[in-house]
């Protein structure tokens, strides 16, 4: 059996050392803490990087020259082994808020010198003692919003800085029983069956009666569930707004659902997620977020962190690169925010 405890720690001592380390010395640490093949995933601009150096240049000296003083607010930790590989590979995920004062431009949005929370979600896949790879997704469109700038005609549900876990419990420092991920593991993937089942009876490909969306979504959902979205979509809460304020959204107006599948999914305890490169592939038909149609496939790269509550589904946090996904349908974000006048 793998040594979660063993994995965790190797991506708490980065961690650690990471966010203590100054700018300058960050490349040193992650040098110290990844393997020679180190591979980096992230969103819309920076994309793929394949190597240490790269990672620093392209990514983390600009974001952490633009906010100073960050600290990293993790709410969610666990590990687990890979379903997408049959189970070979080993990964850990966080999950949180970085804090930080917005003091230098970043991307072209205009720095506020306040305070700015920055929704994250990081899996590491631990080889040898050694990171070797990365996925950090954040939320960039909530990060334009707390500069005051709203790019997107309109936003289907709620938008505030999403809480940690209800339970409080999210970081699991100490071993949990594997019959536990295994169950919160079996559960994310009956709802992920569900959705591709009901998807291809909506689509004609099943000759099947289907279930209500109250009824496919109670079969592994709480009724009090919460999903907490990415900027343009939002959050909501219960069942039945999930339903009006992002499922019926989404149905309406993006077809051609197409699953890509997932890069890593893994649980452990009541947590568990997973995050595709990209999950799926939708075509926008007009409406969605008050956006036209573009007529053309645009890929959405996805994580989904859940905790689960006996035997179904209680919260779900969601990130998405929005800025990729527009960008494929001829709406450049970060072009356009330069031609916001400055005062």
């Amino acid at each position: 059996m793998t040594d979660f405890q063993a994995v965790k720690a190797v991506t708490r001592s980065y961690m650690s050392a990471f966010d203590a380390a100054g700018t300058d010395d960050r490349l040193a640490v992650l040098l110290d803490h990844t393997s020679d093949t180190y591979q980096w995933r992230g969103l819309h601009p920076f994309h793929e990087q394949n190597s240490a150096e790269d990672t620093v240049d392209a990514f983390w000296r600009p974001l952490l020259t633009s906010f100073t003083a960050l600290q990293r607010r993790e709410t969610i930790f666990f590990a687990g082994l890979n379903d997408c590989d049959g189970f070979e590979s080993t990964w850990t995920c966080s999950m949180g808020h970085f804090k930080a004062l917005f003091d230098e431009d970043w991307l072209g949005i205009p720095a506020t010198r306040k305070t700015v929370m920055i929704r994250y979600a990081e899996f590491h896949r631990i080889e040898e003692n050694k990171i070797a790879e990365t996925a950090l997704f954040i939320d960039i469109l909530d990060i334009i919003k707390q500069a005051n700038l709203w790019p997107l005609p309109a936003m289907t549900a709620a938008s505030f800085v999403h809480p940690g876990p209800l339970t409080n419990d999210g970081q699991l420092w100490d071993p949990h029983d594997p019959a536990e991920g295994q169950k919160t593991l079996a559960i994310i993937n009956q709802m992920a069956q569900n959705i591709s089942v009901a998807n291809a009876i909506l689509q004609g490909k099943l000759d099947a009666k289907p279930l209500t969306p109250k009824e496919e979504l109670a079969l592994t959902w709480h009724d009090d569930m919460a999903w907490y979205g990415p900027a343009g979509i939002g959050a909501v809460f219960t069942i039945d707004r999930y339903i009006e304020q992002h499922q019926q959204p989404f149905r309406t107006y993006l077809a051609n659902r197409v699953f890509n599948g997932h890069v890593a999914r893994i649980a452990e305890g009541n947590y568990g997620g997973f995050f595709g490169w990209p999950n799926l592939s939708v075509t926008p038909t007009g409406g969605y977020m008050g956006l036209p149609g573009s007529g053309r496939p645009a890929d959405m790269r996805v994580v989904d962190v859940y905790r689960r509550d006996g035997d179904k589904l209680a919260e779900n946090w969601v990130f998405i690169d929005m800025l990729h996904f527009l960008n494929q349908q001829g709406l450049d974000v970060l072009a356009r925010l330069k031609e916001v006048p400055r005062t």
